[in-house]
């Protein structure tokens, strides 16, 4: 159970309030801001390093707990002020984003960042593991005795790389990119609320009533509904995505194992099969005559996959001996 220091433990960690309360603020902004930086010098240079590195910097997890406790302690004054505060810090670590993005020569987008292209198709999975993250980020608040994992927490929970990532493919013309970017964000937050709840009724502290001078108010609902809708809100997109990448790993498997069995009878060997806008293209080396596509064709249709569009290099493979000095 969770007692009356442990509420203004917490509420210490996570409100804006008190005879310090523009130092924290000031501290929040400065940390932001410096990550948000960070996260966008690392996503615009590749670097997964310095990405992890603004991971740990950025302060955005308080807030979004302080909007929690503060559902639990029906709190509306904490609730509006760390609402407003994850609000405006998202918009700011966008803008930093997009600013990034300017200073970049070449577009930041999917194809040529594998930052980006790890950020803008969440999946369910991803909504899993940011609940267990946010579980253990949640427990840490609660008990000060582990609290020494919330460095790993915030590298496990990806919350402002995202959001830099928002910013430079909007720069870059990239807005499906971005929205995807934009839903990994929202998973995240959506799981560390939802845990952040689950873990507080948990340990008694959902009915408790409390307030930080031992008054007792009335709880209410709205706060928690408002959290199962988010999550459920969130879950349905990322479940939409994880069955279509599952439909399309195995009809580029299937596509792949087709283009094999073609190439091997000719004494070719498939370097990649990839997903297009348009289909699948298919990329191979052998050595001379270059195979007939067309016994491919045959082979998609005998595979069940007539209609697909695929588009084929073919690389010839060509040997020379060379013999110095004669």
């Amino acid at each position: 159970m969770v007692g009356t220091d442990d509420v203004a433990r917490m509420r210490s960690q996570l409100f804006f309030e008190g005879d310090d309360a523009g130092r924290r603020i000031s501290r929040f902004w400065l940390l932001l801001v410096l990550a948000a930086i960070i996260a966008g010098a690392g996503v615009a240079g590749d670097s997964t390093a310095t990405v992890i590195g603004a991971m740990i910097v950025a302060p955005l997890m308080s807030p979004i707990l302080g909007i929690v406790l503060a559902m639990v302690l029906n709190n509306r004054r904490n609730l509006l002020r760390c609402l407003a505060t994850v609000v405006a810090g998202v918009v700011v670590v966008i803008l930093i984003g997009f600013l990034v993005g300017l200073a970049k020569v070449e577009p930041v987008t999917a194809a040529t960042n594998s930052q980006v292209a790890a950020r803008i198709s969440p999946k369910l999975i991803d909504l899993v593991a940011a609940l267990a993250t946010g579980a253990v980020g949640s427990i840490a608040l609660l008990r000060s005795d582990i609290s020494d994992t919330l460095p790993g927490v915030a590298i496990a929970i990806s919350l402002v790389p995202p959001l830099s990532v928002v910013g430079m493919t909007l720069e870059s013309g990239a807005p499906a990119e971005a929205g995807g970017a934009l839903l990994l964000f929202l998973a995240n937050v959506s799981a560390i609320m939802a845990t952040a709840l689950a873990v507080m009724a948990g340990y008694g502290l959902l009915g408790s009533r409390m307030t930080a001078k031992g008054k007792t108010r009335r709880w209410r609902r709205p706060g928690v509904l408002v959290i199962a809708a988010l999550a459920v809100i969130v879950a349905v997109p990322l479940v939409l995505t994880s069955i279509r990448l599952a439909q399309s790993t195995t009809a580029t498997d299937k596509v792949s194992q087709v283009a094999s069995a073609w190439t091997e009878t000719k004494g070719w060997t498939v370097v990649s099969v990839t997903p297009t806008a348009e289909g699948y293209s298919i990329r191979a080396i052998g050595p001379l005559p270059i195979p007939s596509s067309a016994d491919l064709s045959s082979a998609l249709d005998s595979a069940g996959l007539s209609g697909t569009i695929v588009q084929v290099e073919l690389i010839p493979e060509v040997r020379q001996q060379l013999r110095p000095g004669g």
